[in-house]
C-alpha cells in the first residue's frame, strides 16, 4: 500500500531565503519551485529516497492565509508527512478499515518555474486525531513525478532517518506498524538514553519514533517530527562545505550504529534539527 516516504513539508517565512538556506545545506539546486494562485510558494529538492518541500505564503489566497497562521503560531519547521502509493483507490480504501478516516481524494497540479513543466497527483489527508496529530497524506503521482538526480560531491544522496517525537509508543506503534504497514524492524527500550526506540522502514529511510522515559507524558498530546539525518557519501566533504557555507557544525565523530560516522548542524535550518551521516561501504 505505501512503497516510501514521498515527502516531507517544511514550512518557512518566505521561500527566497528558504531556498537559499536548504541549497546550501544540502549542496544541491531545487529541483522544482512555482507559486500556486492559492498563495503557497515552494520549492522540491529531490533526493535518492524522498524528498524535501519547503512550503512558504505568497501573495493573497487562503492557503498563504493559513501558512501565515502556523508560523505565527509555532514557527518554522517540520508539519507534514506525504506517503508514496501507487494505487491511490486501494490505499483510501484500506485506511478506511483501519480507522484513519481518510479525506475525500483530490487532484492537483503544478507548474515548475525552472523547468516550465508539469506534474499532477491526486492525494487524500487522514484525519490527524487518528495519525498522532502530524498531518499525513498519501499520494499517488500521475504525471511528471521527480527522479533523483545524481548528487555533486559532498552533496547530500538521500535521508538517512527521520525523527518523531511521541508521548504515546504505543499508539504510534499501531499508527506506523499495523495502520499504515511500515516494517517495524526493532523496538528497544535504552535505559542509558533514556528512551524506547521505534524503528520502522519504508522506501530506503527509517523513521525512528522516540519516547523520552523519566519524563511527564500526557498520553492523549500530539506527536511531532523532531528532526532530520541526511546521508552523504563522502562526510568530510560535506563537513568542509558547509563550513565554507557559514554553517555551525560540530566535530565528525563515530555514530551509535556501527561503520557510521556523524557531525550535527548546531543552527540555521529553519528550526530543524539535524545531523549529516555517512557509512562505511560493507
Amino acid at each position: 500500500m505505501i512503497s516510501g516516504l514521498d515527502h516531507i513539508v517544511l514550512v518557512c517565512p518566505e521561500i527566497v531565503s528558504g531556498t537559499a538556506v536548504y541549497s546550501a545545506l544540502l549542496g544541491r539546486a531545487p529541483d522544482w519551485q512555482s507559486v500556486s494562485e492559492d498563495g503557497a510558494a515552494t520549492a522540491i529538492f529531490r533526493v535518492n529516497n524522498t524528498a524535501l518541500e519547503l512550503m512558504a505564503p505568497k501573495g493573497d489566497g487562503p492557503v498563504a492565509e493559513r501558512l501565515g497562521e502556523i508560523i505565527t503560531d509555532d514557527g518554522s519547521g517540520l508539519k507534514s508527512l506525504a506517503f508514496a502509493t501507487a494505487d491511490i483507490e486501494h490505499a483510501h480504501h484500506r485506511l478506511t478499515r483501519r480507522g484513519l478516516n481518510p479525506h475525500e481524494i483530490m487532484p492537483g497540479e503544478s507548474r515548475s518555474d525552472i523547468s516550465g513543466k508539469t506534474r499532477t497527483w491526486r492525494r487524500f489527508r487522514c484525519d490527524d486525531a487518528e495519525t498522532g496529530g502530524i498531518k499525513t497524506f498519501l499520494i499517488e503521482h500521475v504525471t511528471g513525478a521527480l527522479a533523483p538526480v545524481d548528487a555533486p560531491g559532498g552533496a547530500v544522496v538521500g535521508l538517512d532517518h527521520i525523527v518523531i517525537n511521541t508521548p504515546n509508543p504505543d499508539r504510534a506503534a499501531a499508527l506506523y506498524g499495523a495502520r499504515l504497514g511500515l516494517d517495524l524492524a526493532l523496538d528497544r527500550t535504552a535505559p542509558e538514553w533514556k528512551t524506547r526506540f521505534l524503528f520502522f522502514r519504508t522506501g530506503g529511510l527509517t523513521f525512528e519514533v522516540i519516547n523520552r522515559l523519566g519524563e511527564d507524558h500526557d498520553a492523549r498530546a500530539s506527536d511531532s517530527i523532531f528532526g532530520l539525518t541526511w546521508e552523504v557519501d563522502d562526510l568530510a566533504a560535506a563537513h568542509e562545505r558547509l563550513l565554507d557555507a557559514g554553517f555551525n557544525v560540530s566535530e565528525m565523530r563515530k555514530g551509535r550504529k556501527p561503520g557510521s560516522h556523524i557531525f550535527t548542524v548546531r543552527d540555521g535550518t529553519l528550526n530543524v534539527p539535524t545531523l549529516f551521516i555517512s557509512h562505511d561501504p560493507k
